[in-house]
């Protein structure tokens, strides 16, 4: 039964149509959410309870994973700001995209049997009618009523059962009505998708694919929905993740007691770091306890520079920030680079000929070519001792031709394989490089959390103005999670620290 929608379908022009800036372009088959972390579930301890632990429904432990749940995600929509709805493919071969494809596969072989009957059986087409009705009404503003009216003519399904029965349904009709009104709907980045519907002339597919595009609309929707409330979402997030993070431990078994409030001494590892902050910061100075050089908001802060050196397979993470785990393990892997990057750019430049930092375009290359060969670099799938070895011998050949076009001398084999060997020890602890651009680095990111509140951005320490670029980045991100966490949870930690400043002040 084929056939072509009609081209000359009207666009609307009531002043009531939606407008085309109202989507972004993210697609997702199954419609799922994929969040950058998996929802937070706090570690195991064998504390003592301060009471005997309460025992919970089945009930009362799902409605706080729900909450758990919900939290995350709107600590996604807060903290990303380009947090999107992205899209998911089910991975080959696995069970759950087996049943889909059998099932849909099922569905579109039935439907395009009934077609194929004579006379055709439309028990199948109007299902779908009705869902792309549904569907195309859930774009509607309430203000769109004469869109809202037109889809109610149009898709009127008690009619659409009447001519069905009596032989007279007109589905290239529909059809063309269903994507001319998509196309008034949809965000632009949606129109030639659309458009291409028009070209579909057999039914079955073209049913296939009005709902994938749909499908697609709907998550623009969905997107559009989150920028729109992230602004609100701001103002209330702080009080509603506090409360949802409560509530969890409320309901936890194995943490927590049946006291009214979630007490900062109950965070076992919460306590362990920041106790450890500030041991390690009252060890640097044995005058800092009785000058009180070491106040709560610089204990808090270290602490949060320990993250980026968190040893995430030994050692359990604080309770209070195991949802941005995952951001900080990703942060410490740019450091990790960063400092690779600027230790083997400072090793270029004071190993080869002199004023070649000023080669503006030579450096850019190298840095480019360098970042290059350092993805992946601290995680377990890459050796980073080969890729410093790859390094030496890639950043050789870029040398060599540099030095010929510049007429410098070539280096030696002795001078070249001196120079080899410092890349590919760039990473070794002892390396006094390595070492300094680590410091700095470090130095850095905390000069750049310090002055968050006075809105000043520090002074770049020496040595890191070929990665000033990457770690101001850095640092603006680093800096804006670890503001929102404070604000969150900023109740456990002032009592805390409190409580373990005044100890410090009143011993001898």
């Amino acid at each position: 039964m084929p056939f072509e929608p009609d081209k000359s379908q009207p666009a609307e022009e009531s002043s009531d149509e939606p407008s085309h800036s109202n989507s972004s372009v993210v697609a997702d088959e199954s419609g799922r959410i994929r969040i950058r972390q998996s929802t937070p579930s706090p570690h195991r301890g064998n504390t003592p309870q301060a009471s005997p632990p309460r025992f919970v429904s089945v009930e009362e432990l799902m409605d706080a994973a729900k909450g758990v749940t919900n939290m995350a995600l709107a600590h996604e929509i807060v903290v990303n700001g380009g947090f999107q709805i992205k899209p998911m493919e089910l991975p080959q071969g696995s069970l759950e995209r087996t049943v889909r494809d059998i099932v849909h596969k099922a569905f579109w072989d039935c439907l395009e049997a009934q077609f194929r009957e004579n006379p055709p059986v439309y028990d199948h087409a109007i299902i779908l009618l009705a869902e792309i009705k549904e569907t195309l009404i859930s774009f509607l503003l309430p203000g769109h009523t004469r869109l809202r009216n037109q889809i109610n003519e149009v898709l009127d399904l008690e009619l659409i059962k009447q001519e069905a029965e009596n032989g007279a349904l007109d589905i290239p009709k529909l059809a063309n009505f269903t994507i001319g009104m998509m196309g008034t709907l949809c965000a632009p980045a949606r129109d030639e998708e659309v458009k291409k519907l028009r070209d579909i002339k057999e039914p079955v597919p073209l049913f296939r694919e009005i709902l994938a595009v749909l499908d697609l609309m709907k998550l623009d929707m969905a997107n559009f929905t989150i920028s729109s409330i992230r602004p609100h979402l701001m103002q209330q997030s702080v009080e509603y993740e506090r409360k949802k993070f409560q509530d969890f431990f409320e309901k936890k078994p194995s943490m927590a007691s049946s006291c009214v409030i979630y007490s900062a001494d109950s965070l076992e590892f919460v306590t362990s770091w920041l106790q450890e902050s500030a041991d390690d910061l009252l060890a640097k100075d044995s005058a800092a306890a009785s000058s009180s050089s070491v106040c709560p908001i610089s204990v808090l802060n270290h602490a949060y520079m320990k993250l980026l050196t968190w040893d995430h397979e030994r050692k359990a993470f604080p309770e209070t920030v195991v949802m941005d785990q995952i951001r900080f393990q990703e942060m410490k892997l740019e450091v990790t680079q960063l400092t690779l990057l600027g230790t083997l750019l400072l090793i270029i430049q004071n190993s080869t000929t002199p004023g070649i930092a000023s080669h503006t375009a030579f450096m850019d290359r190298m840095k480019s070519l360098i970042r290059l060969l350092l993805e992946g670099v601290g995680t377990p799938s890459v050796s980073t001792e080969e890729a410093l070895a790859t390094i030496s011998e890639k950043v050789c050949v870029e040398l060599s031709g540099y030095l010929g076009q510049h007429g410098s001398t070539p280096f030696s084999t002795e001078r070249e394989e001196s120079f080899k060997g410092q890349i590919r020890t760039a990473s070794s602890p002892s390396n006094q490089i390595y070492r300094l651009i680590d410091s700095r680095i470090q130095m850095f990111l905390l000069s750049y959390l310090s002055a968050a509140n006075q809105r000043s951005v520090p002074v770049l320490p020496g040595g890191l103005s070929q990665i000033q670029k990457e770690l101001e980045e850095m640092a603006v991100r680093f800096v804006r999670l670890v503001n929102y966490n404070k604000m969150v949870f900023s109740p456990y930690y002032d009592s805390f620290l409190g409580k373990v400043l005044n100890k410090q002040e009143v011993q001898p």
